[in-house]
């Protein structure tokens, strides 16, 4: 038996010894101040003995009662052929018991005359047959009410984690993604390089081999700091730098934001998008700006270029964008967004909101 079994065992029986116990104290105290009203003083050791005796037989038969009601939980009629029998013969083993420990403690009665057994049977067993009768009952509802609600509550957790498992499977999937496209549009700038220019395409595989270390010590990480996420990005955009030479200049400001955490890998396809469908194509290059600002209890992430700017047709989402957008749906509900639009001086601006946490919190 573990440990945790163990201590849920141990702390399952010291509240159903400590509900016991306050039930017949409870009792005892309202039997005397009961007598002392009425003017049949009871002494508190009678008192005590009755009902210390009488609860705590129904502690030691708790957990037959909640083997009952298991048992009898499929199907009312199994329900009454089992629990009907049971609770007279509980009731009338847990009375003769109790009665009979009862006039083993005490003997005399109040009044100093000798109580007999018979005349204890006579004066107390069908009074106390019939409570005992309820108790069962009432011990019955209680413990399948019990029982009933920690099935839902397990229910409920066992849904939340399916729930949380297929979400995580999904948004894994959606990370993957976007793996091989990257590794394909990489190794062919490495492929076009390798006859122009030799020692680059070795750099960018070295380059590469970096990139995807990082990515791989990272790999179930869904979220990361963005102080973390933006060297996955250096490492990127070194990568990019041997393919556009000093015909790239990139601008990156986070501000004080470099503990909030972001989901990972977010910004390489937006950063991959820019160099891709706005600079690559102008023979003269271009500048690309990644921001990073709280704002509110929002976290904004902005990748800017000044590249040729969306087609005129509209854009079309690819691969990357439309995976970004739904990692944050996924991940952040109708509490993120995606804004993809044109600059006023040229090129295209994709700005990602969302809830802004810090790590730790």
């Amino acid at each position: 038996m573990n440990e945790s079994v163990r201590m849920h065992k141990f702390k399952t029986f010291g509240l159903a010894y400590g509900f016991w116990t306050m039930l017949a104290l409870s009792y005892a105290a309202s039997s005397v101040l009961g007598g002392i009203s009425e003017g049949h003083p009871v002494s508190w050791y009678r008192a005590l003995s009755w009902n210390f005796i009488d609860f705590y037989l129904w502690m030691v038969l708790t957990p037959l009662v909640s083997w009952l009601g298991r048992a009898g939980a499929q199907g009312w009629r199994r329900f009454w052929m089992l629990h009907v029998p049971s609770s007279i013969a509980l009731a009338v083993l847990q009375s003769t018991v109790m009665l009979l420990l009862f006039f083993w403690c005490c003997g005399p009665n109040p009044k100093g005359n000798v109580l007999t057994l018979g005349d204890l049977l006579r004066n107390e067993a069908v009074y106390k047959f019939h409570l005992a009768l309820l108790t069962y009952w009432m011990m019955l509802v209680v413990l399948r009410g019990f029982a009933s609600w920690r099935s839902l509550r397990d229910e409920r957790y066992r849904s939340a984690q399916l729930e949380m498992q297929l979400a995580q499977s999904q948004l894994q999937a959606l990370r993957m993604q976007l793996q091989p496209h990257f590794l394909f549009n990489t190794l062919n700038a490495i492929s076009a390089l390798t006859v122009a220019d030799p020692p680059q395409a070795k750099l960018m595989i070295a380059r590469l081999s970096d990139f995807l270390r990082l990515t791989l010590e990272e790999r179930h990480a869904q979220q990361v700091p963005l102080s973390r996420e933006m060297q996955f990005l250096e490492s990127y955009l070194g990568i990019q730098q041997v393919r556009f030479q000093d015909r790239l200049v990139t601008h990156v400001d986070v501000g004080d934001t470099g503990k909030a955490m972001v989901p990972s890998l977010i910004l390489q396809p937006l950063v991959e998008n820019a160099l891709r469908h706005g600079l690559l194509a102008k023979n003269d290059g271009g500048a690309l700006l990644i921001l990073a600002r709280r704002d509110g209890d929002d976290l904004l992430l902005c990748v800017e270029d000044d590249g040729l700017g969306l087609p005129a047709s509209g854009a079309v989402e690819g691969v990357g964008l439309s995976n970004t957008r739904a990692r944050l749906q996924a991940m952040f509900g109708d509490k993120a967004n995606i804004d993809l639009s044109p600059r006023d001086d040229g090129g295209t601006r994709v700005a990602l909101r969302f809830p802004f946490v810090e790590v730790g919190a």
